[in-house]
């Protein structure tokens, strides 16, 4: 499965507390969350970028203090989601160590809180050094022993993460044609319920910018009807659409910095109900005008 972190323990987290001195800090509601939990709801995220140095700035972005403050939103939420995904370009630019060091420090309150974490790669992260400072999980059974693929069923929904990671701090990406056997035989023996791909590339290539196997892709997703959404990020914008044959393009934002002026970054709630699925957008910048936007999708017909 992908690289994925349990929820905290109050026990093990004090512990660490303990280890680790006052920088780790956190308040009393974080140990003892008593939300009910969503099993349909969800919390995407995208392209934290995050930096050794937690001060550092990229574009006129602290990626540290935006990475913290959706956290805190998510933590506010009236129910806690069933977990937390984050569709890859975790590190700054070309994943290092002391990135991932600061990245997964920055995930506790959220596992904490109850919520499991669900990570894949994008093209400015290493799966070496992310495996370095996470052994347990280069450790961890996988369907691709050299991929972070994994899958997820739920009550509403079966979940298929992909790993698009080609090659560290070059744009495009590529699954590759194990991994899109994989995805093949774990969609027809999973038809009961909607499917949704989740991966960091977006679909098609734009000059460099995309995800070179598109059209094996789209050819195993189209016509098995299970698959109603295709979930990622890579582009730095907020965008929904939807291909000919029905599928939803979702495009995540960014956590940290955005391309272009006035694009939103942040993070999208998603809640899967039984014909369709909600999405809210919720931006860093409480005042942009497209801060809690919903866009409601409707599943094609299986």
């Amino acid at each position: 499965m992908p690289i994925y972190l349990p929820p905290l323990s109050r026990r093990r987290f004090l512990a660490k507390l303990a280890g680790a001195g006052a920088g780790l800090a956190l308040g009393a509601e974080l140990l003892a969350d008593t939300r009910p939990v969503a099993d349909n709801c969800w919390a995407l995220l995208s392209d934290t970028h995050i930096a050794a140095d937690r001060r550092r700035i990229a574009r006129g972005v602290n990626m540290t203090e935006h990475l913290d403050q959706v956290s805190r939103q998510v933590l506010q939420l009236p129910q806690r989601p069933a977990g937390v995904v984050v569709t890859g370009d975790c590190a700054f630019n070309s994943g290092q160590v002391g990135d991932y060091r600061v990245f997964t420090s920055l995930l506790e309150p959220m596992r904490l809180g109850g919520m499991p974490v669900h990570l894949t790669l994008g093209n400015h992260d290493s799966r070496r050094r992310f495996w370095e400072v996470l052994p347990e999980e280069k450790r961890a059974k996988r369907p691709l022993s050299d991929r972070q693929v994994a899958f997820l069923s739920f009550p509403t929904a079966n979940w298929f993460i992909l790993d698009s990671l080609e090659k560290t701090d070059s744009t495009p990406g590529l699954l590759g044609q194990e991994q899109l056997h994989w995805l093949a035989r774990a969609l027809d023996a999973h038809k009961e319920k909607p499917a949704l791909v989740l991966l960091h590339h977006n679909p098609g290539i734009t000059g460099n910018l995309g995800l070179k196997d598109s059209v094996a892709l789209f050819d195993i997703i189209r016509p098995r009807r299970q698959v109603k959404a295709y979930i990622f990020g890579h582009t730095h914008v907020w965008r929904v659409t939807q291909d000919d044959s029905g599928i939803h393009l979702v495009n995540l934002p960014p956590v940290a910095y955005v391309f272009e002026k006035g694009e939103p970054s942040g993070w999208v709630n998603a809640t899967i109900e039984n014909t369709g699925m909600r999405l809210e957008l919720r931006c860093i910048d409480p005042l942009h005008n497209a801060h809690g936007q919903k866009v409601d999708l409707r599943w094609r017909e299986a």
